[in-house]
Order: structure tokens, then C-alpha cells, then sequence
């Protein structure tokens, strides 16, 4: 995944206008989001729009994007303990708590519980926009050199 030597880009327009993103990640931005994340006056969240590409057949979001939006938060809530680093996942867990509908915007919120030399620990939830928690999650993010 990313860190902090992987550029972030402020974007320019749209309903995320001002907020970060790290265009250099073509799953996170193309694929499977577009996902951001900013920095507001409870800390830092992350955000995106459900659209169609992320729905599954039962018509709630699909279990991976939640969990590849879950992976993207976790280096977006971390971003700062990265202190500039270039970081992986190492351990992830989540449960999902409820589905979430084409069209909603979720959000990730959360908190770094440990930051040491080479390992930070963090956790959160996605929640929609009525706050419902939608999924749980917690990683471990692993400071490392970024392969050319």
C-alpha cells in the first residue's frame, strides 16, 4: 500500500474538492475507489461516493470495496505517524455491521492507538451518512522502503 513518500494530490473539484488523494495508486483511485481523505476539526476522515461499480448483486456495497476503502483509511487516519514514510499492510481485520446503498457517501474515522519505530497500529469504522456503523476494522501498518 501507501505512505507518505508516495505523492498526494489535492483535488481540485467535484464533491471532494480540497480533499487529498493519492492518484499514484491506480487500485485505490481507478479501480476501486475514487477514495479521499482530509484532515477536519475531529481529526482525520476519509471519504467516498458509493457508486455503481461498487455494488454487489444483493445491492449493497461490495464486501471488498469496504474493505479496500477499510485498508486505503487506515494509511489515511496513520498519515501523520508515517512521518513522510513509505508504508505496507501487514495485518488487517474488519467486520462487517451493516450494508450501505449506491449513491451513499461513507466515511472512515478513527485513531492511531500505537505508533513505534517501524509499526503503527490503528483502528476505525465506516459509517454512512446517517452515522450507522458499517464496518469495523483494524491493521497494522509497517514502515518500509519504497521498491522501485
Amino acid at each position: 500500500m501507501q505512505g507518505g513518500n508516495v505523492s498526494t494530490t489535492i483535488e481540485e473539484s467535484g464533491e471532494f474538492a480540497g480533499w487529498t488523494t493519492w492518484k499514484e495508486e491506480p487500485f485505490e483511485y481507478e479501480t476501486a475507489g475514487p477514495f479521499y481523505f482530509r484532515v477536519d476539526e475531529k481529526g482525520p476522515v476519509a471519504a467516498f461516493r458509493v457508486q455503481r461499480k461498487h455494488m454487489n448483486a444483493g445491492g449493497v456495497v461490495h464486501g471488498g470495496c469496504l474493505m479496500s476503502f477499510a485498508d486505503f483509511s487506515l494509511f489515511a487516519l496513520g498519515h501523520e505517524a508515517m512521518e513522510g514514510s513509505y508504508g505496507v499492510t501487514v495485518a488487517f481485520t474488519s467486520e462487517f455491521i451493516d450494508g450501505a446503498v449506491e449513491g451513499e457517501r461513507l466515511e472512515a474515522r478513527g485513531d492511531v492507538l500505537r505508533k513505534g519505530g517501524s509499526l503503527s497500529f490503528v483502528r476505525g469504522i465506516i459509517s454512512g451518512e446517517d452515522g450507522r456503523p458499517v464496518l469495523n476494522f483494524s491493521g497494522t501498518i509497517k514502515k518500509r522502503r519504497k521498491q522501485p
